[in-house]
């Protein structure tokens, strides 16, 4: 009932906004010259899936344990009550996107933050949360597009705390809007092997940055951005400031990997640790990709592909490791 109720009345907003033109994506940037960009999936998957791996594997609509669905369908009632009450309001309708993405529902997602972009064309946050979505369905290129946009509309503005839709253990958020719009665009670009880019929007990140946990976020990618551009004495001088002490709430694997990167612990014990009991799909994952790009940088990629397709096999489809993993296998040789 929910979902036929909110396509119908996406279809009735497309109907009443002005055509739009569609465009071609653009092709990814010009990658490395040992390693080529992977390939894009289609623009549609076919029917029944959510996604296309960058590989080509069709990726359905992720399984979710029935009590947190039944919270999260929950959630997305109460959003989808609120946009009703009120439509025009831009945060009621950035809500019903996010509600339907946290259900894996990330089709009808991106279609509602396109609405939203018809409607709001000033408002970034709408931009920012469609990349993000297109990079969880592999439509790379896409997801550059939005999020460099952003990027500009945003830039030398004041930044915003961005609400948490899963709040963390302290119930305190940690980004902001142009911290998540820098992270993305890098990842973006990262991921089509446009290091150079990459380490450009990962460095406004940093410099955006202003907790521990949004700091070594940035620094995590940034590394790896630079040492695949090649540039390794910048990539080292990136790891100096962190520290075993520093305060983290949410981002801990990003943290034990750059202290790992320090030469401080093992690649082992921290696997271990991802895997333990409670460890979930997504900390897999994060810490499966980034012992195996450490690898992969120290000259050992044969060791590194176990890791990798351990990391196909067990994380969340939907996670930034999987997706790192699976751009990882497609650019390494034959």
């Amino acid at each position: 009932m929910l979902a036929s109720l909110l396509l119908a009345t996406m279809a009735s907003l497309a109907a009443a906004a002005p055509a739009k033109t569609a465009t071609a994506p653009r092709a990814p940037a010009t990658p490395g010259p040992t390693r080529p960009a992977p390939k894009a999936p289609p623009v549609t998957p076919p029917k029944g899936v959510e996604a296309v791996s960058l590989s080509g594997e069709p990726l359905p609509s992720p399984t979710l344990a029935s009590d947190l669905r039944e919270k999260l369908e929950a959630d997305l009632s109460a959003a989808w009550s609120r946009w009703q009450q009120n439509p025009d309001d831009p945060d009621n309708v950035i809500w019903v996107g996010r509600r339907l993405a946290y259900l894996g529902r990330y089709r009808e997602a991106i279609d509602f933050f396109s609405s939203g972009i018809e409607r709001f064309p000033s408002d970034a946050r709408f931009l920012r949360h469609r990349g993000h979505r297109y990079i969880t369905t592999r439509r790379l290129a896409l997801a550059e597009e939005d999020l460099a946009k952003a990027a500009e509309m945003t830039r030398g503005k004041p930044d915003v705390v961005e609400p948490d839709g899963q709040p963390n253990a302290r119930n305190v958020p940690t980004s902001t809007l142009q911290t998540n719009i820098w992270y993305h665009l890098g990842l973006a670009r990262y991921l089509m092997a446009d290091f150079a880019g990459a380490a450009e929007a990962y460095r406004a990140g940093l410099d955006a940055s202003k907790n521990p946990d949004m700091d070594v976020a940035m620094r995590y990618w940034l590394y790896h951005a630079l040492m695949r551009a090649g540039r390794k004495a910048d990539a080292v001088a990136i790891l100096v400031p962190v520290d075993a002490r520093m305060e983290i709430i949410e981002n801990r694997e990003y943290h034990r990997l750059l202290l790992l990167y320090k030469g401080e612990g093992k690649a082992e014990d921290l696997l271990e640790a991802a895997g333990k009991s409670g460890g979930d799909a997504v900390s897999i994952g994060t810490a499966g990709y980034g012992v195996a790009a450490w690898w992969i940088e120290q000259g050992e990629s044969k060791k590194a592909l176990p890791l990798l397709q351990r990391v196909l096999r067990e994380s969340s489809w939907a996670s930034f490791g999987r997706i790192a993993a699976e751009a990882e296998i497609v650019r390494m040789p034959r």
